[in-house]
């Protein structure tokens, strides 16, 4: 018993500084993660990085321990930067920093579009310590000589994939050419297809990997059904007798098209179903009033996008359905992920009509996992 004990990891063998130790604890982190363990001492050590692994792991944790860990309190200018696609992603990083440096002296400040281009002006003056944003805002920042990047010294690329992926390619370049060439660059994602690594050893100091293969990106703890549907247009009430059937506290439901999303709110919300959505044409303030109302349970079904498929923990979120299949397989893994987070058990149910059978073959062969059709006692997957 001892010796399992022994091999147990914990944040007191990470060297870390007394105060970030007793954010981590009272935050609720009881032992790190497999990512969290690795990679922390790799961030703290200051050398560049690039580290893999799948959603519900610990990788904003990961990240943030080891930004917090790097950073000198006593120095008042801005040294770590963090970049996320999504303003959902950064709201999120930032009130976990915010906790896990409640004991420290720490200035953190979130820098994204769709709001006041002026009032974020006025906060950069204060030269916070540890800016998290999405690249558009911050690159404009810089451009306008309101952020300063000269005393950068940990740039960290939260989803990586996503990030350098096609919209936010050119941002990235500009970001990167006006940090310090002895800047260290951290990259964190749950899937690195091959063009990112290519990308990332342009830019990068000859970093060390923590990867994990495509096949060990599993997908465990979440039982995954489908439901066929012949016809489309039959999914709405497909769906309405799923709620019915299931009395789930909460539900994500994905739907691909922003069009589609809102033509299916309209006719739940006419028949008084909890229901709210988000997409990416809602304002910074909607979408953090969006997932407020349903983190705290007001609304019960959320519709979304692909927008949320990344990195979103909804803590008592134990169903995820997919109106449409993705469009891309790896988004599949992503959105299923928001349920089963830290190993809690979760369900997910697919639409799917004769013509997604294929497709959705294939996402079972890319994953070599296993979508059953699902069963009449579909209650009891769910259940406690």
């Amino acid at each position: 018993m001892d010796e399992e004990n022994k091999t147990k990891l914990s944040f007191d063998d990470l060297n870390l500084k007394e105060n970030l130790l007793r954010g981590i604890y009272s935050y609720g982190f009881e032992n790190p993660s497999k990512i969290q363990h690795e990679a922390v001492p790799k961030i703290a050590s200051g050398k560049d990085i690039i580290a893999q692994a799948q959603s519900g792991t610990g990788k904003t944790g990961a990240f943030t321990i080891g930004a917090l860990q790097n950073l000198k309190e006593d120095e008042k200018n801005t040294q770590t930067l963090i970049l996320s696609p999504t303003h959902e992603l950064v709201h999120q990083i930032s009130e976990v920093i915010r906790e896990l440096s409640n004991y420290m002296d720490v200035s953190i400040m979130e820098v994204v579009g769709g709001t006041n281009v002026y009032e974020c002006r006025k906060e950069l003056e204060k030269n916070p310590q540890i800016i998290i944003g999405t690249p558009g805002r911050v690159l404009d920042m810089i451009l306008k000589k309101c952020l300063f990047t000269d005393k950068i010294k940990t740039l960290i690329f939260d989803e990586a994939d996503e990030i350098l992926s096609y919209g936010f390619k050119d941002s990235i370049y500009q970001i990167v050419q006006t940090i310090p060439e002895t800047t260290q660059i951290c990259l964190f994602s749950a899937t690195i297809p091959d063009e990112i690594l290519d990308l990332s050893t342009k830019f990068m100091n000859n970093p060390q990997r923590i990867l994990i293969k495509k096949e060990e990106l599993t997908l465990e703890g979440i039982t995954q059904f489908y439901i066929n549907i012949k016809i489309n247009d039959w999914k709405f009430d497909v769906l309405k007798d799923l709620y019915d059937t299931i009395n789930v506290s909460q539900c994500i439901i994905y739907i691909n098209s922003k069009n589609k999303l809102m033509e299916i709110y309209t006719k739940l919300t006419n028949e008084n179903f909890p229901v709210s959505y988000i997409h990416g044409e809602l304002s910074s303030v909607e979408r953090k009033e969006v997932m407020e109302n349903f983190r705290s349970g007001h609304s019960r079904l959320l519709l979304s996008t692909d927008l949320l498929s990344r990195g979103i923990d909804v803590q008592q979120l134990s169903l995820v359905i997919n109106f449409d299949l993705p469009k891309s397989k790896e988004t599949y893994i992503h959105r299923i992920g928001r349920s089963g987070r830290y190993g809690r058990k979760g369900v997910s149910i697919n639409l799917v009509t004769d013509r997604d059978m294929r497709y959705m073959e294939e996402i079972e062969s890319f994953y070599d996992t296993k979508i059953s059709e699902m069963p009449q006692n579909i209650q009891d997957y769910l259940s406690v």
